[in-house]
């Protein structure tokens, strides 16, 4: 997160920022603690906003976090809205080319959208993931197709990066294995939790065997005139 805000353009003064599909919000905190400028922070999930909100107020940041439980496919909010649209891990939610169509008119005159995105880092990937995200999402490309995507979306790249292989595992795989771990003995008798288990299991497999091919990249765009 840090790393895509050191890549930005300078932005107003007292910048206008919501971060869409925010999750429980690590990426929130930083935003706010960086640009020290309020973040509306918009996702479909309340737990997650409560999380965020306790989050919040333990780093002394709650004066410039605002939640708000909604689509982020159908915000409300008149154009102009925002200098800098953030969304990380979230955008596939709707499709990339979708996000970005959905969210320009938002963005005020130059303003910039930054953006994680589930991507192919191999021109010809194994047949066996390749085939795996073919079910699980299928409107996934490499990173010259989303970057055609967003130009023809109406906006000017300015950068990307793709997302270390370290973050997936150890901010990721490995909490979500601990939590598994912790859930078996209940999932035992939960059919609906052994089966989310199980997909979790085969998604941490694929990466394990197959990490090198896929991976998310950073986006960082500009709305273009």
């Amino acid at each position: 997160t840090r790393r895509a805000l050191g890549l930005l353009p300078a932005l107003p003064a007292e910048p206008r920022v919501a971060d869409l599909g925010c999750g429980p919000g690590k990426q929130t905190l930083v935003l706010a603690g960086e640009l020290k400028a309020l973040v509306l922070a918009v996702d479909f999930h309340q737990p997650y906003l409560d999380q965020l909100k306790r989050s919040a107020a333990g780093a002394g940041l709650s004066h410039l976090i605002q939640t708000r439980c909604a689509d982020m496919g159908s915000l409300s909010d008149p154009p102009d809205s925002f200098d800098l649209i953030w969304s990380e891990g979230a955008i596939y939610i709707l499709g990339f080319a979708r996000g970005l169509e959905l969210w320009r008119p938002l963005l005020a005159s130059g303003g910039c959208l930054v953006a994680s995105e589930l991507t192919w880092l191999e021109s010809d990937p194994p047949a066996e993931v390749r085939d795996y995200f073919t079910v699980e999402y299928p409107a996934m490309t490499d990173v010259g197709g989303n970057l055609a995507l967003a130009e023809e979306a109406g906006y000017e790249v300015l950068a990307h990066f793709p997302l270390e292989n370290q973050a997936w595992w150890d901010n990721y795989y490995q909490p979500l294995a601990r939590r598994a771990e912790a859930l078996a003995e209940q999932a035992k008798d939960d059919p609906d939790l052994a089966a989310v288990l199980a997909e979790n299991q085969t998604e941490t497999d694929i990466w394990r065997r197959f990490g090198g091919s896929f991976g998310y990249v950073f986006y960082l765009l500009r709305k273009s005139a």
